[in-house]
């Protein structure tokens, strides 16, 4: 897989995920990677940032790691965001299927 066109790297132990978020979905859903961004549905309103809030609690416990190891880099309050996940425990079935 060529890297430039990857949704995510690891840096050291962190997991860097370009995403681009859908707001007031009709579910929260982790979608298919569209270019160098995975596509990440949630039910939030895109509302001062609590889409984006919202999208971090929901994505938590699907890398096994607590709300405070995931960090927004930039996008908080745009569709287009970056999230350090710190040290994942486990990853989302889209990304094995993207490294395999």
């Amino acid at each position: 897989m060529n890297t430039a066109d990857a949704f995510f790297r690891w840096d050291g132990d962190v997991l860097v995920v370009n995403i681009l978020g859908k707001p007031a979905a009709s579910k929260d859903a982790i979608g298919k990677p569209k270019g160098a961004q995975l596509k990440v549905s949630v039910t939030a309103a895109p509302q001062a940032g609590k889409a984006t809030d919202h999208m971090v609690r929901f994505l938590a416990p699907l890398f096994g790691v607590p709300v405070r190891d995931i960090e927004v880099v930039f996008g908080r309050e745009n569709i287009n965001k970056q999230l350090r996940i710190k040290a994942p425990k486990k990853l989302p079935a889209v990304f094995t299927q993207a490294t395999g």
